[in-house]
């Protein structure tokens, strides 16, 4: 079995699970969080079964390549949140502002 046939692989640094819209990394993220197969695949229902066999199949055969793929997805995800923290969109600052209105007690602000 060519275990290749089941991914996209649009870049490096992108793998995509074939005729979905789902990253490698979020069923191997599950699956090393815990969650069975049978879990995954009831949760992601764009996702059949043997998609996500075939994934941690594929990561089994390939497991140095696939946790540094892995550990450069978690730092550029980290990376990301931080950069929104530091400088939030027009729209989370407002919801910010109104959450901060709200707890104090004071009436919502005119928008």
């Amino acid at each position: 079995m060519e275990l290749e046939r089941y991914f996209d692989f649009l870049s490096p640094d992108d793998i995509r699970i074939k005729g979905t819209r789902v990253g490698i990394e979020t069923v191997l993220d599950d699956y090393l969080d815990g969650s069975s197969p049978e879990e995954i695949a009831a949760r992601d229902r764009s996702l059949s079964l043997e998609q996500v066999y075939a994934t941690l199949l594929y990561y089994f055969h390939n497991r140095a390549q696939m946790d540094a793929y892995l550990e450069a997805w978690r730092a550029y995800t980290e990376a990301a949140w931080q950069e929104q923290e530091r400088n939030p969109s027009p729209a989370v600052r407002r919801l910010r502002e109104l959450k901060a209105h709200s707890a104090s007690g004071v009436g919502i602000p005119a928008l």
